[in-house]
């Protein structure tokens, strides 16, 4: 038996990179994957990914930061299935803006909107769905929720804020046997790295990606399967009496304070 079989998973954001990624190693463990995204061609493609592996999925349009997107969303589910299981809040944006007496005051708005205010949002409305048998809320984090990053105070108050957002969630409702958590990712070969600071085909892309495999312990950026099987671990019942917790998932670049040897050991440099 897989880890979760007869069971149903909500997916936002499952259109591309850990969205995607989680939606189908759900499906590998035998649930009923509900992807929702507001890219409905991408979306397409998700769901035609996860019958091609003999799973199950269907798919809905779903805009996280539109309150009313999500109560129809939410009314759909409710009408069709009565209830879900699994929720994986996902769904995400990021963009520099700059320091702070800089930064664009509707570029932040935007981003917590999505990131902070959607995970609210969907939460809210979903969480009746899942009063009366129990589940697993998994909120998608950040190491950049923990600590923060240079021009980037929107995404950091966004992340900052789903990380607490997840342990009050957890309190609230622990007594309804949902629990809720967050996974912290660090630095994921994902669109959204390519789209912040280029592909691996570019010369600023490949300039950040050795950049970042040479502040991180284990030498390489993640990659999205990896982040949906702690997903999966913290959906299924391995998970039990684990809530309120935030996981990492960076490759060890919160282990340390400061790069001491690696700024001068050539063994910590990127290969060329």
């Amino acid at each position: 038996m897989s880890r979760l079989d007869q069971r149903i998973a909500v997916v936002t954001g499952a259109a591309t990179g850990i969205g995607r990624a989680t939606a189908l190693e759900f499906a590998r463990e035998g649930a009923l994957v509900i992807g929702a995204d507001v890219d409905t061609d991408a979306l397409a493609e998700t769901r035609q990914a996860i019958v091609d592996i003999g799973g199950r999925a269907e798919t809905l349009f779903l805009d996280v930061a539109d309150e009313d997107s999500v109560t129809t969303f939410a009314a759909q589910l409710r009408e069709t299935h009565g209830h879900i299981d699994v929720l994986f809040n996902n769904a995400g944006v990021d963009q520099e803006g700059g320091p702070l007496h800089e930064y664009p005051t509707e570029l932040f708005d935007r981003i917590l909107s999505v990131d902070l205010r959607g995970t609210f949002l969907v939460s809210k409305h979903l969480i009746p769905l899942m009063l009366d048998a129990g589940g697993s809320i998994i909120n998608v984090s950040s190491m950049s929720g923990l600590a923060a990053d240079l021009d980037r105070s929107g995404y950091n108050a966004a992340k900052g804020g789903v990380t607490n957002l997840t342990k009050a969630m957890s309190i609230d409702y622990g007594r309804h046997g949902i629990r809720a958590n967050a996974i912290c990712p660090g630095t994921i070969e994902t669109p959204l790295v390519d789209s912040l600071a280029g592909s691996e085909d570019e010369a600023s892309g490949q300039q950040f990606r050795d950049a970042q495999k040479w502040v991180t312990p284990l030498g390489r950026l993640g990659t999205p399967r990896e982040m949906a099987r702690v997903a999966v671990f913290l959906a299924s019942d391995d998970s039990a009496f684990v809530t309120g917790e935030s996981i990492l998932a960076d490759g060890g670049v919160m282990a340390y304070t400061w790069p001491g040897k690696m700024l001068f050991e050539s063994g910590w440099k990127p290969a060329s």
